[in-house]
Protein backbone atom coordinates (compact mmCIF):
# COMPACT_ATOMS: atom_id res chain seq x y z
CA UNK A 1 0.00 0.00 0.00
CA UNK A 2 2.64 2.57 1.01
CA UNK A 3 5.26 0.14 -0.86
CA UNK A 4 5.62 3.09 -3.79
CA UNK A 5 6.47 6.06 -1.23
CA UNK A 6 10.13 7.51 -1.41
CA UNK A 7 11.74 9.49 1.65
CA UNK A 8 11.01 13.01 -0.10
CA UNK A 9 7.24 11.76 -0.59
CA UNK A 10 6.96 11.32 3.01
CA UNK A 11 8.79 14.18 3.69
CA UNK A 12 6.56 16.69 1.36
CA UNK A 13 3.41 14.94 3.27
CA UNK A 14 4.92 16.10 6.42
CA UNK A 15 5.69 19.49 5.47
CA UNK A 16 2.17 20.08 4.12
CA UNK A 17 0.93 18.79 7.48
CA UNK A 18 3.08 21.07 9.62
CA UNK A 19 1.55 24.05 6.85
CA UNK A 20 -2.07 22.70 7.12
CA UNK A 21 -2.21 22.00 11.38
CA UNK A 22 0.63 24.19 12.60
CA UNK A 23 3.99 22.56 14.50
CA UNK A 24 2.58 22.93 17.76
CA UNK A 25 -0.86 21.40 16.64
CA UNK A 26 0.40 18.25 15.49
CA UNK A 27 1.78 16.60 18.68
CA UNK A 28 -2.20 16.90 20.30
CA UNK A 29 -3.32 15.50 17.48
CA UNK A 30 -0.85 12.67 17.27
CA UNK A 31 -1.66 11.87 21.20
CA UNK A 32 -5.47 12.00 20.30
CA UNK A 33 -5.13 9.24 17.82
CA UNK A 34 -3.42 7.23 20.56
CA UNK A 35 -5.54 7.63 23.17
CA UNK A 36 -8.36 6.71 21.34
CA UNK A 37 -6.83 3.93 19.80
CA UNK A 38 -5.92 2.73 23.43
CA UNK A 39 -9.51 3.48 24.83
CA UNK A 40 -10.96 1.24 21.35
CA UNK A 41 -8.57 -1.44 22.44
CA UNK A 42 -9.41 -1.62 25.96
CA UNK A 43 -13.32 -1.15 25.56
CA UNK A 44 -12.39 -4.32 23.02
CA UNK A 45 -11.24 -6.44 25.94
CA UNK A 46 -13.96 -5.55 27.86
CA UNK A 47 -16.40 -6.64 25.30
CA UNK A 48 -14.70 -9.62 25.22
CA UNK A 49 -14.30 -10.34 29.19
CA UNK A 50 -17.98 -10.00 29.66
CA UNK A 51 -18.69 -13.06 27.31
CA UNK A 52 -18.38 -14.97 30.58
CA UNK A 53 -20.66 -18.15 30.31
CA UNK A 54 -23.61 -18.20 31.59
CA UNK A 55 -25.11 -20.20 34.45
CA UNK A 56 -27.54 -23.05 33.51
CA UNK A 57 -31.55 -21.92 33.91
CA UNK A 58 -32.84 -22.88 37.62
CA UNK A 59 -35.44 -25.26 37.07
CA UNK A 60 -39.14 -24.22 38.23
CA UNK A 61 -40.61 -26.31 40.42
CA UNK A 62 -44.33 -27.33 39.97
CA UNK A 63 -46.83 -25.66 42.01
CA UNK A 64 -48.26 -27.85 45.07
CA UNK A 65 -51.14 -29.83 44.43
CA UNK A 66 -53.41 -28.25 46.97
CA UNK A 67 -57.57 -27.71 46.85
CA UNK A 68 -56.85 -23.94 47.59
CA UNK A 69 -54.72 -23.10 43.97
CA UNK A 70 -56.45 -23.51 40.78
CA UNK A 71 -54.67 -25.53 38.68
CA UNK A 72 -54.66 -24.47 34.56
CA UNK A 73 -57.62 -22.63 33.30
CA UNK A 74 -59.29 -19.16 34.09
CA UNK A 75 -58.67 -17.98 37.62
CA UNK A 76 -61.62 -18.18 40.01
CA UNK A 77 -63.49 -14.93 40.84
CA UNK A 78 -63.82 -14.17 44.56
CA UNK A 79 -67.00 -12.00 44.34
CA UNK A 80 -69.82 -12.20 41.70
Amino acid sequence: MFGDLSFSHILILLLVLVLVFGAKRIPEIGSSLGQGIKEFKRSLKEATGDDQPLSPPRSVQPPAASGSVPSGGDPKRLSD
